[in-house]
């Protein structure tokens, strides 16, 4: 993976690589087929006992709900509302059918700091999108790709979660074709020519991988562990960072914002490890408001702060 070219250290932080996939292609093939066939009110129907049985048998996933909860919310937790937290997800992979399908127009999108975005686009330059797993990425493939609204290439882990992503994929190859996979030996080259042809480079910076070096952040009131990788293949790149969130708000509504990040990242040598702690420090403090905005979105399932 890019960090793996950058320098390594092993971490315990990467544990949701070896969680196993719960969804099958079957499964998935069958939600699906109600969705476009008979509907999206249908398919909703389904995901209430769907999300059920998870909340009854994804016995690791129900606990890191309650503990994420817990801190996010500043009070205790019940059942419900890890009901309603892993309803959220479901309902965010749900309208992937759609959104991949090009069925923008279903949904009621209000875009933040839309004029950040129009001003990197205008300059020509090439930017780095940094996101999280807190709402919905698809709801900006959809925006850059099949809306023609920027140049969008994204850097993305095909090997984790390999049913649903072969599954995705095949419901729009033109957006599957955006993907740069992170652990190829010309990855930093694809980068690098995207962003020098005026590409915005998507990724997302709230999880580590097998080999990442990584940074210790304050999120939520405790510490945990995060992927220096955005940090360093910006200051690498010599380019612009833009954070992005894309949240989901309930029935077919959805919000994303964009905020300037940096002009350009640049690493003293001798304080390096300093400042990739302040500039991640910078983008947790950010992923935290959003996560506190809107709490139910957070769709990291395995134990973050262990």
């Amino acid at each position: 993976m890019i960090p793996e070219v950058l320098g390594t250290k092993a971490s315990d932080a990467d544990r949701w690589t070896t969680l196993p996939e719960r969804g099958t292609p079957a499964s998935l093939r069958v939600i699906a087929s109600i969705a476009v066939h008979i509907g999206r009110w249908a398919a909703r129907l389904l995901l209430c006992p769907i999300t059920l049985y998870f909340v009854i048998t994804a016995h690791a996933a129900r606990r890191i709900s309650y503990q994420y909860l817990k801190r996010v919310r500043g009070d205790s937790a019940r059942w419900w509302n890890v009901f309603r937290h892993f309803h959220c997800f479901a309902a965010t992979i749900l309208d992937r059918v759609y959104l991949l399908r090009g069925e923008f127009e279903r949904f009621g999108v209000t875009v933040h700091g839309k004029e950040i975005l129009q001003r990197h686009i205008e300059s020509g330059k090439g930017s780095i999108l940094l996101g999280s797993h807190l709402g919905s990425f698809e709801v900006l493939r959809a925006l850059g790709v099949m809306q023609r609204s920027f140049p969008l290439k994204v850097l993305m882990d095909t090997l984790h979660n390999q049913n649903i992503t072969r599954f995705f994929d095949a419901l729009n190859l033109k957006i599957a074709g955006t993907v740069i996979a992170p652990d190829r030996p010309d990855t930093l080259i694809r980068v690098k020519e995207s962003l020098d042809g005026g590409y915005f480079v998507g990724m997302l910076g709230d999880r580590v991988s097998g080999g990442d070096k990584t940074t210790k952040c304050q999120f939520l009131g405790t510490p945990a562990t995060f992927p220096a990788g955005p940090v360093l293949l910006a200051a690498m790149m010599s380019c612009p960072v833009i954070l992005f969130f894309g949240l989901y708000r309930g029935g077919n509504r959805y919000e994303i914002y964009f905020e300037h990040f940096a002009d350009e990242i640049v690493l003293d040598r001798d304080r390096r490890a300093e400042n990739i702690q302040l500039w991640m420090q910078r983008y947790v403090d950010r992923l935290e408001h959003y996560a506190r905005l809107a709490p139910y979105n957070w769709f990291n399932f395995y134990p973050f702060w262990d």
